[in-house]
């Protein structure tokens, strides 16, 4: 059954009720792969030698980045809900053409314009594939638009904004296995990451049961009181820009076009940010499940009187750091040896504890990095899986043992879109499915559920419920605003 909403700007547009009613079910508690359903259109059939007929939703900032890579293809629509914005991505800071990106302005000259996705689904039919590079609210929404349509979908980590939303994401990427999927972590096609992942699978450093991960970021306003509102910029449409997020804000710069991250109704934070990136590597390499409790310590939140322990009834920007760690009961015995694996993550500038045998000359990288301590010796790497360092006696002799056994992708970091284009026409296998990128994503954001139920979390996966704090079952989810919602 089908219906209309109109949403603010005085546009209808079609969804499905039984989808709705689905995720408002699966957010009670229900089966998300029972409501997944069947795509809406089938997926044109492409051969290795056609071109992909692409659209891309949030065309500046990263964005460009993505679309940079897939000029070889027919790029035949763009939303954005700021097209200065857009023109300002592909010039430099002397306002000349960054010279890679020539291409794309010819591209995107040539490409229908829209503001509103939504319209643009429903009036270009000749979409094969769309790239989500919105700020992380619209990730969902704009992903489920696409899928039950029939496109195959490049979504920007992280892949969602709430735990329930991956979920969902997943289900329908599983109902429909033609739609080719990927989640924007360029490390999971890198080639040293790949050998991270070989080595510690091949025993190199023994049995693990201590990660500890850390990022520079936040590297934007967070942390700080929120603005006052201030008239909006002419090219910006702000209220589309707020899509689904379910609260009265003005614009102000501190949150668009780059500084959305650090605010709760719209971005997830550094974790959000940067734990696809480090916590893919600990994740694929050791298949820990989920995690069974997380606990977060955290800066104050900012604003809340100094001896205020009250939590603010509309949270508004994150903190400015967080510690967040994670115990894995179930990780299987092979990866730790038995007893669970824990996992630390560190944001805002903050690195791990020395750790008993780290060479006191080896230095950790300022921006980010992941450090895996073994029974035979450590591993440690850069963000995106870079630069693996090996630690202790005999650890590069196992190493130099280990065969690949996991394929690489063509371009490496650079080739994580062609990945998904190549995909697409059947040339491959792709590199990070929404099968596995939403499983990742669920524990990354069962962090923020922690950091904001203030409390330690014990998450029953099978149920998808927090099961000793129930009232932090209200951060799985989240309100839609109306015309908006998943």
């Amino acid at each position: 059954m089908v219906g209309e909403d109109v949403d603010g700007q005085g546009y209808s547009h079609s969804y499905s009720r039984l989808t709705r009613r689905g995720v408002l079910g699966a957010a009670a508690g229900g089966s998300l792969a029972a409501l997944a359903g069947p795509a809406l259109a089938a997926a044109r059939a492409l051969a290795p030698s056609d071109r992909v007929n692409v659209a891309v939703i949030g065309a500046g900032g990263q964005g460009a980045a993505n679309m940079t890579k897939l000029v070889g293809q027919n790029i035949v629509a763009t939303a954005d809900v700021d097209y200065d914005h857009v023109r300002r991505s592909l010039l430099d800071s002397h306002f000349e053409m960054i010279p890679t990106r020539v291409p794309l302005k010819a591209a995107y000259d040539k490409a229908q314009r829209f503001t509103d996705y939504r319209r643009m689904f429903d009036e270009r039919t000749d979409i094969d594939a769309v790239v989500i590079a919105t700020p992380d609210h619209h990730h969902a929404v704009a992903a489920r638009h696409a899928m039950e349509r029939g496109l195959h979908v490049y979504v920007q980590k992280p892949l969602t904004y709430t735990v329930n939303e991956s979920r969902r994401l997943k289900a329908l990427a599983e109902a429909n296995p033609k739609l080719v999927t990927q989640m924007g972590c360029q490390g999971h096609s890198g080639d040293d990451g790949r050998r991270v992942v070989e080595l510690i699978r091949g025993g190199a450093i023994g049995k693990v049961r201590e990660v500890h991960v850390w990022t520079n970021r936040p590297v934007w306003p967070q942390g700080i009181p929120r603005p006052a509102a201030q008239p909006t910029p002419r090219s910006l449409d702000w209220q589309t820009w707020l899509g689904p997020a379910d609260v009265d804000w003005g614009y102000a710069p501190e949150y668009a076009h780059f500084n959305w991250r650090g605010w709760v109704p719209f971005g997830c934070g550094a974790l959000g940010d940067m734990g696809a990136h480090l916590i893919d590597f600990p994740f694929w390499a050791l298949e820990p499940g989920q995690p069974t409790r997380v606990e977060a310590r955290h800066s104050r939140w900012p604003n809340l009187d100094l001896w205020s322990t009250a939590k603010p009834a509309e949270l508004g920007s994150f903190p400015l750091a967080s510690i967040v760690r994670y115990e894995f009961g179930n990780a299987p015995k092979k990866v730790t040896g038995g007893g669970p694996l824990h996992m630390t993550w560190y944001d805002g500038g903050f690195l791990p504890p020395t750790v008993p045998g780290f060479p006191p000359t080896l230095k950790m990288s300022l921006e980010g990095g992941v450090l895996f301590v073994g029974s035979k010796g450590m591993l440690m790497h850069e963000t995106y899986g870079e630069h693996p360092t090996l630690i202790g006696d005999g650890v590069a002799e196992r190493a130099a043992k280990i065969p690949q056994t996991l394929p690489r992708i063509a371009g490496g970091l650079e080739g994580h879109e062609m990945n998904w284009i190549r995909a697409i026409r059947g040339e491959e296998k792709i590199s990070c499915p929404f099968e596995y990128g939403a499983r990742l994503n669920e524990t990354m954001i069962l962090g923020i559920v922690a950091l904001k139920a203030e409390k330690p979390i014990d998450w029953d996966a099978a149920t998808g419920q927090v099961t000793n704090a129930p009232e932090a079952n209200q951060y799985l989810t989240r309100n839609y605003r109306q015309g908006w919602e998943l």
